[in-house]
């Protein structure tokens, strides 16, 4: 007597689609470096698992800065075809999307969806970036006049991620959606390093790497110099030349900046382990990559008095009201005490190792599981 097949059937893989059209062709800016990493750490955490893991593209260049993984290219994140994407992803069978943003186009959809949130940055700051067409800049601007577009958005996912404790409170705050709020963190790339074996309290060196976008406040950190003599500052990021202008009529007499314009990974470790601190005086972020990297390094990090900065760097940071140049002074002339340098050195370390993309990508497993389940 042979066995019934119609009996209850062993539960299929869960297919999750990663929207990763994010990521750049060249090299990485913040939200590109965050979705490789996790996608990363996702493929590792769901190895011989019943999750299945697909990259979302939208342009083959894009490969060369994400991890090998099963691909599917489809239409570009600010094309009008963007409106119909979740029929292309119906047909391609996905149970859960995960996107590394919050503006995929979700009509239609027959899968459970996750959207991230990395900030709100832009409804304080509207200026967009530079590098996006024209129209997008546009949308940009009216996206961020008020708050609904993005509670139209979060409403129509299942879930939201957000990159930090600080930005999951913002939605809250702000009561920007009624879908359950997980935290994905972001993360560094690099593990600590060994203990620092020479002292650079004295090197009167400060490193600054981001962008130059106004809410960054480059401009105070420059004119921190006139209380800083015998100091320099280190611009490591790339530049744009006219902008790179604005910032050089505004250094001190006698005060030293140097324009790196861009360096390799290898030369910015350099400038990072001859540094008395790396220095931002960001007005908002949501998260600081930079300052976490070199708080792995054992290099100590001045920063802005703000949230996201106290829960990242804790009690390794030294914090300065971001718009006072005086006080950004004082706070980098407290670490010229070898002593303190070093006991911030050293506690930066540690707390560097408080964010894993391992530990992230597990939270994004649960949090896939738990959308599954739902839609179940």
């Amino acid at each position: 007597m042979s066995k019934n097949s119609d009996g209850p059937q062993p539960p299929g893989p869960i297919r999750v689609f990663f929207d990763a059209r994010f990521t750049r062709t060249t090299h990485h800016d913040g939200i590109s470096r965050y979705g490789s990493c996790l996608l990363t750490a996702l493929l590792e955490a769901t190895a011989g698992t019943d999750i299945e893991v697909t990259a979302i593209i939208s342009d083959e260049a894009q490969l060369g800065l994400l991890p090998e993984c099963t691909w599917v290219k489809l239409n570009s994140p600010t094309s009008p075809a963007e409106v119909g994407i979740a029929k292309s992803l119906n047909d391609l069978g996905a149970d859960v999307v995960f996107s590394t943003m919050q503006v995929m186009g979700s009509m239609g959809r027959r899968y459970g969806l996750i959207l991230t949130v990395h900030d709100l940055i832009y409804y304080s700051h509207p200026l967009p970036p530079a590098d996006l067409p024209a129209p997008v800049r546009l949308l940009w601007r009216l996206y961020h006049l008020s708050y609904a577009p993005q509670r139209l958005l979060l409403d129509r996912a299942d879930a939201v991620a957000a990159v930090s404790e600080t930005t999951k409170a913002l939605l809250a705050d702000e009561r920007l959606t009624k879908r359950p709020v997980r935290v994905v963190s972001n993360a560094a790339e690099v593990t600590a390093a060994e203990k620092r074996t020479v002292n650079r309290a004295h090197a009167k060196s400060l490193v600054y790497m981001g962008s130059f976008m106004p809410y960054k406040n480059v401009e105070t950190l420059i004119r921190a110099l006139e209380h800083l003599p015998g100091w320099t500052l280190h611009i490591a990021s790339r530049i744009e030349g006219r902008r790179e202008a604005q910032l050089r009529a505004l250094i001190p007499d006698r005060a030293r900046v140097v324009f790196h314009r861009g360096i390799s990974d290898e030369t910015y470790a350099e400038l990072l382990e001859s540094a008395t601190a790396l220095v931002t005086a960001s007005r908002a972020e949501g998260f600081g990559l930079p300052v976490i990297e070199a708080m792995a390094k054992g290099v100590p990090v001045a920063v802005s008095d703000i949230p996201i900065f106290h829960e990242i760097a804790g009690r390794a940071g030294v914090y300065f009201d971001q718009d006072d140049p005086a006080s950004i002074a004082a706070a980098v002339t407290t670490l010229t005490d070898p002593q303190e340098w070093e006991e911030k050195a050293a506690a930066g370390q540690e707390q560097s190792q408080r964010f894993a993309w391992s530990d992230s990508a597990e939270a994004l497993v649960d949090l896939i599981r738990e959308v599954h389940a739902g839609r179940a």
